[in-house]
C-alpha cells in the first residue's frame, strides 16, 4: 500500500525558567520529542510530542530517539484511519510498550490528524473554549523561602489546592513549610497534597506518614520508592494519610495485570500520566479498573511542552473529573510553544480566539 504521509521525529530542548528540585535531582532543561505526521504536500495535519522522564521513564534511554525513528519508518499511515478505537489499534499493533512515550506521541498526532490538524486531540466543551478544569498549585522543591515564595504566590493567585514536592530538604524543614501554611489556612481553606517521589525509606516511612497526618494532608504520592508492593501495601493499609501511587504504576502494562496490581496494593488514589502509562487507551484501562474498585484518581502531566499538554487536558476534559488536576506545567519552560492554553487562576482553559499556535520554533522540519 502507498503511504499517504510521512512521519518526522524533532528533538527540541526545553529550557526550565528556575532551577526545578525533585528527590531524584534539579533539572534545568528537558530534551521532549515531536513527532509530525505530514501529507503529499508537506502541510503538517497532527503532531505529538513523546517526552520521557529522565530516570523515571521506562525509555528514558540513549538510544530513544534511534529506537523511536526505526519503529516510526516501519509505520503505513492511509485515510483508514477514522475512528479512535482503529488509531488505539494501530498504535498498539505497531509501538511496544516498551516505548509508552511514543505510544502517547502517535496516538495524539493521529487523533489530531483525524480531527482535522487543528491540535483538537478530542473535540470537546473544553477545545472548544466554554469549559474550564480545575488544577492544583504545584511548588517545587527548593529552600524553605523559595518554596514559601511558591505558596504565596499560588494563593494570592487563587488556588485551594496546593500540591508540595518533599523530600529533598531536612523533613524538620518540610513540616515547618506545612505547618505554616496550616496555621493560616485549615484544610478547608486549602487542600494540601504532598509528593514524596519514593523519598522515603521503608523503616522510616510510617513514621513520617503520621508526623505529616498532623498538617491535615489530602494524600501522599508515592512515599517509598516504586517496586516494593508488600510494604506499600500494608502502608496503604495501616498509613494515617491517604496513599496515591504514581511511579508504581509504570511498566505496568495488560489489563489482568492492572487489576492483580489494584487489588494487591488497593491505594486510596492512582495519579496518572498518559505519557508514562502508554497514551490514552491505556489509561483508560487503569481509570475503569480504579472505579470498579472504589479507587480514586486524577491525571497529571509529566513536563511535557504545550503541544503534550494540550492533548492532556482534552483528554482529562472527556471523563468529568471530580478532584483537581495536576495540569498546571505550562509556565514551566522560557521557550514553550505559544498555544491557546490559558491559566486563570486555579482553571486551566483553551481559549483559540487570539491565541493561535505558533509552532514556528519548529517549522525547520515543518
Amino acid at each position: 500500500m502507498e503511504s499517504y504521509y510521512t512521519i518526522q521525529l524533532q528533538p527540541y530542548k526545553l529550557q526550565f525558567k528556575f532551577e526545578a528540585g525533585t528527590s531524584r535531582g534539579v533539572l534545568r532543561e528537558k530534551t521532549t520529542f515531536f513527532l509530525l505526521i505530514k501529507n503529499k504536500k508537506g502541510d503538517l495535519v497532527g503532531i505529538g510530542e513523546a517526552g520521557p522522564l529522565p530516570k523515571l521513564s521506562i525509555d528514558d534511554t540513549l538510544d530513544f530517539y534511534t529506537d523511536a525513528l526505526c519503529l516510526l519508518n516501519q509505520i503505513i499511515i492511509s485515510d483508514d484511519l477514522l475512528s479512535e478505537r482503529s488509531i488505539y489499534d494501530f498504535v498498539s499493533k505497531h509501538i511496544p510498550n516498551q516505548f509508552p512515550s511514543l505510544k502517547f506521541a502517535l496516538e495524539t498526532a493521529l487523533l489530531d490528524m483525524k480531527n482535522g490538524g487543528r491540535r483538537i486531540i478530542f473535540n470537546n466543551s473544553f477545545s472548544k473554549g466554554d469549559k474550564e478544569l480545575l488544577i492544583n498549585g504545584l511548588i517545587w522543591m527548593g529552600e524553605p523561602d523559595f518554596m514559601l515564595n511558591q505558596i504565596d504566590e499560588k494563593i494570592q493567585e487563587g488556588y485551594r489546592c496546593l500540591k508540595l514536592k518533599i523530600g529533598a530538604l531536612d523533613f524538620e524543614k518540610e513540616c515547618a513549610i506545612l505547618e505554616k501554611i496550616r496555621n493560616r489556612f485549615d484544610k478547608t481553606q486549602i487542600e494540601l497534597r504532598v509528593d514524596a517521589n519514593g523519598a522515603f525509606t521503608i523503616k522510616e516511612a510510617l513514621s513520617k506518614l503520621e508526623r505529616l497526618s498532623k498538617f491535615q494532608i489530602h494524600s501522599i504520592e508515592q512515599p517509598i520508592k516504586a517496586g516494593q508492593h508488600h510494604q506499600m501495601a500494608r502502608l496503604c493499609k495501616e498509613s494515617p494519610l491517604d496513599i496515591a501511587l504514581d511511579e508504581e504504576l509504570i511498566g505496568v502494562f495488560g489489563f489482568s495485570k492492572k487489576r492483580a496490581f489494584l487489588e494487591g496494593i488497593l491505594p486510596q488514589y492512582i495519579v496518572l500520566k498518559p505519557t508514562l502509562l502508554g497514551g490514552f487507551k491505556e489509561t483508560d484501562e487503569w481509570i475503569s479498573l480504579a472505579d470498579s474498585l472504589g479507587i480514586q484518581w486524577w491525571i497529571t502531566s509529566a513536563l511535557e511542552s504545550n503541544v503534550g499538554l494540550n492533548a492532556i487536558g482534552q483528554y482529562v476534559a472527556t471523563l468529568n473529573p471530580k478532584l483537581p488536576q495536576g495540569l498546571g506545567t505550562g509556565k514551566l519552560y522560557d521557550n514553550n510553544l505559544t498555544s491557546p492554553l490559558s491559566l486563570r487562576g486555579e482553571y486551566l482553559s483553551y481559549k483559540l480566539k487570539g491565541n493561535e499556535w505558533d509552532l514556528s520554533a519548529i517549522e525547520k522540519v515543518l
